[in-house]
């Protein structure tokens, strides 16, 4: 990996406000770096998750502590009108709830607690790529598969965390990620606790003598009252959970009813409560991302090109945290910054070319 165009190019993406090209940036260097140069660097070799933990690695120790929070989820990124490929291909978006075109990024975000929002870093990242073709009897017809399951995925980032000594208490996720092979994987094999939402209609049982003779009943049919947290039994699960229910107003004045459970046996409603509600960041990780470090702005072709770009996106991003850490001002707040220099500069330029047309009228 060079490094010097990796830092020439994620400052690129931080700084265009419009399409990410190799010929773009070759422009605001004023040739000093070819077109072709970032095109070789953007397709050389793979910039995956062990890289970018190489590269976040010291920002991580500066900020990590023993109650840090692990927060895993995934976004898509659509791209309706680019050419389908292994990377770039069709995903179910659950919040929409219909597939879309684009690219599937599951993030690993490591926050910790602290003044002005603590610190947020993505420390692992993995991109979904179905490189496998199956038949659908029913619907007659092919689709892509990846060959490894999001979920596996999940297990396999948390692994690679907690092999590179990543101080971390909690791993946050939502619904999607509730599995049981989850649930066991983090507390009895990686020995941390978890906090997840579960859906309505898990099954538990009350007590372990109901779960062995398999007396279950659905989650949303527990009688939990306000500030309560109840244990639970899962059917595959060999330790207990601590269930609790919340109900919340949506923007549209609707109510939602959302249940956690946790294999901390330590924590009360309020206090459980409040770390989930870190998992927020992640959203806001993949909002800044989009938003603010040219993530969907690049024109590459190619699966190479492509995943590369989301790596450097992801390094801009780091930048901009870091950033962020130093001036107290969110994303979206030094993005705006660098806009208002920029029009300032061509507001400026304008003034000197306007100068420059009125020399021949006063001759």
């Amino acid at each position: 990996m060079n490094k010097d165009l990796l830092e020439l190019y994620s400052d690129y993406l931080l700084s265009s406000f419009s399409y990410t090209t190799a010929t773009g940036l070759s422009r605001m260097s004023a040739g000093e770096v070819s077109h072709d140069k970032i095109t070789r660097f953007l397709a050389s070799e793979e910039m995956d998750s062990r890289a970018l933990w190489r590269l976040v690695k010291p920002l991580a120790r500066q900020v990590e502590d023993e109650d840090g929070v692990l927060i895993i989820d995934d976004t898509i990124e659509e791209k309706p009108y680019t050419d389908e490929s292994e990377l770039l291909c069709w995903h179910y978006d659950h919040s929409k709830g219909r597939s879309v075109k684009g690219i599937n990024l599951i993030s690993a975000l490591y926050h910790v607690e602290g003044a002005e929002g603590g610190a947020c870093v993505p420390v692992a990242f993995e991109l979904v790529k179905k490189s496998q073709w199956i038949f659908e009897e029913n619907k007659q017809k092919w689709r892509r598969r990846s060959p490894e399951t999001k979920n596996e995925v999940y297990r396999r980032m948390l692994s690679a965390c907690k092999d590179n000594r990543l101080k971390f208490r909690y791993v946050l996720s939502d619904v999607f990620y509730s599995a049981w092979q989850n649930m066991s994987h983090i507390k009895e094999e990686l020995n941390r606790e978890f906090i997840m939402a579960l859906k309505t209609n898990r099954k538990v049982a009350l007590s372990l003598e109901d779960k062995r003779k398999g007396a279950y009943e659905r989650v949303g049919s527990l009688k939990l009252e306000p500030g309560a947290v109840l244990e639970v039994h899962l059917e595959q699960v060999r330790f207990p959970l601590f269930v609790l229910k919340e109900v919340f107003t949506n923007e549209d004045g609707s109510t939602g009813v959302l249940y956690l459970a946790s294999s901390d046996p330590t924590l009360d409603h309020e206090r459980m409560s409040t770390i989930y509600h870190r998992r927020w960041k992640v959203e806001e990780y993949h909002k800044s991302l989009k938003s603010n470090a040219s993530l969907a702005k690049s024109p590459t072709k190619t699966t190479r090109t492509q995943s590369n770009h989301v790596f450097c996106s992801i390094h801009a991003l780091v930048k901009l945290e870091r950033m962020r850490i130093v001036t107290k001002l969110n994303h979206f707040a030094l993005r705006s910054r660098l806009c208002v220099k920029a029009v300032q500069a061509a507001f400026q330029e304008l003034q000197r070319l306007q100068l420059t047309d009125d020399e021949p009228m006063r001759a």
